[in-house]
């Protein structure tokens, strides 16, 4: 069983930023970030595969979110810049052996959610 804890959510007004650090208890292979907003569903965010540092994006993120990795420390990191309102939603981290699996919304690990709220 792995844990996963993030931290690092908040309130920011529009065109802010904030980062995410997601703190895993054991190394897994790819580990992501998910988020929903009330009366959503929880959609994919951005994944990191540790042996090869490739990531992945949801359209809607490319270009003001970047996830990156500490594998010493097993920690995950979403940097979020020009963050718009429809980005308010609760952030959960997410960690699989296989990367595949965990974009389709099917991870093996969940943590708890951390809430990120953006104001206009």
């Amino acid at each position: 069983q792995v844990q996963l804890v993030e931290s690092g959510g908040g309130s920011v007004q529009n065109g802010g930023s904030l980062s995410l650090s997601c703190a895993a208890s054991a190394s897994t292979p790819c580990m992501g970030w998910f988020r929903q907003a009330p009366g959503k569903e929880r959609e994919p965010v951005a994944r990191i595969y540790y042996e090869s540092d490739t990531t992945g994006y949801a359209n809607s993120v490319k270009g003001r979110f970047t996830i990156s990795r500490d594998k010493a420390k097993n920690t995950v990191y979403l940097q979020m810049n020009n963050l718009e309102p429809e980005d308010t939603a609760m952030y959960f981290c997410a960690a699989d052996l296989a990367c595949a699996r965990l974009w389709r919304g099917s991870p093996l690990y969940w943590g708890q959610g951390t809430q990120v709220t953006v104001s206009s």
